[in-house]
């Protein structure tokens, strides 16, 4: 918890970094050779990260001492965003009666989203552009098309038109009425990696917290959008409950994964502060582990699917046997 009316809870859910390629490719293979992602193109992502934003609500409802049935308590929640998977679960969550006020994107200069939240046009970037916070790096973030399914009241003939003009000009124009709507329900900053640094310092400083570069695009997102993410709790905000808005920030990794990142914004002294004293106990155990050669499953042409399931299977369970030293069921 940062402050009263600011608040940063941690579910374990990178944000998606672009995946065009694969998307194109997925989509004339899938069906021949049953590939199924796990990736936020797979609806079953968004739907779990439903479940951080109801526990990210309970949580913040608790904090601040209130019910979680007071029709004056809404938050804000910011989250870092690239593919869009991560807020599109927000958004369901929403349509089925979680009272988020205003869903944040905080995007990186790659700003297709924040772009289009500000002028309603949707267009694909020429190319992409190398950042600090390259989970969340996007040209066309694929879940833009499930918010516009929701946003529209599940109009299929409506998004499916505006999903074709995509595939095939790389654009699309929102007219002003759905683009109202649209900024009815979100909002967005975008986030230089100088700015994404100076928040991740001022984290740490202030508040005696280590984020992630991801989480620290969202956190200098907040402040961008006015939340005064930094500014201590007085009086004031003691006593505006109701009135000023309530926000949370979603954390999607640990600075553990970054160190050049980290380093780059805090320096080598701040890193071995890090690592000294916040550093996961379970990650530096993982320092000392020797890597495993990658395993190769093959599928013999001449066995049935069955058949090889079974056999893949044996084979994931002997190394987690011999590797982990615990049995499975």
């Amino acid at each position: 918890c940062f402050h009263h009316h600011h608040h940063h809870h941690c579910p374990s859910s990178s944000s998606s970094s672009s995946f065009e390629v694969v998307e194109s490719k997925k989509k004339t293979t899938s069906r021949r050779r049953r590939l199924c992602g796990v990736n936020s193109y797979n609806i079953g992502r968004p739907l779990a990260q439903m479940i951080h934003f109801i526990w990210t609500y309970l949580r913040v409802v608790e904090q601040i001492g209130v019910e979680p049935s007071n029709p004056d308590i809404t938050i804000d929640i910011v989250i870092p965003t690239g593919a869009m998977g991560n807020i599109a679960g927000g958004y369901m969550a929403k349509q089925m009666g979680l009272p988020i006020n205003y869903l944040c994107a905080g995007v990186n200069v790659n700003d297709i989203t924040h772009r289009v939240l500000e002028t309603g046009k949707f267009y694909r970037s020429n190319e992409m552009i190398k950042t600090m916070s390259d989970a969340i790096n996007v040209q066309m973030p694929y879940n833009f098309e499930r918010l516009l399914f929701y946003l529209t009241g599940q109009n299929h003939g409506l998004v499916n038109g505006w999903m074709k003009t995509v595939d095939s000009t790389n654009k699309l124009d929102l007219d002003k009425t759905w683009h109202e709507k649209l900024r009815q329900e979100f909002r967005s900053a975008r986030i230089t990696d100088e700015e994404m640094c100076n928040a991740m310092k001022r984290a740490r400083d202030e508040l005696s917290f280590f984020a992630d570069p991801h989480t620290s695009v969202a956190l200098s997102a907040a402040e961008k959008l006015g939340y005064r993410l930094f500014q201590p709790l007085g009086d004031e905000e003691e006593s505006s409950i109701g009135t000023a808005p309530v926000v949370a920030i979603m954390a999607t990794a640990s600075p553990c994964k970054f160190e050049e990142t980290v380093t780059v914004a805090l320096g080598k002294d701040g890193w071995d502060d890090y690592f000294e004293k916040s550093f996961p106990e379970n990650a530096k155990d993982l320092l000392d582990t020797e890597e495993m050669p990658p395993t190769l499953y093959r599928w013999d042409k001449d066995m049935a699917l069955d058949d090889v399931q079974k056999v893949w299977e044996h084979h994931s369970r002997e190394i987690i046997r011999t590797k982990f030293d615990c049995q499975v069921g």
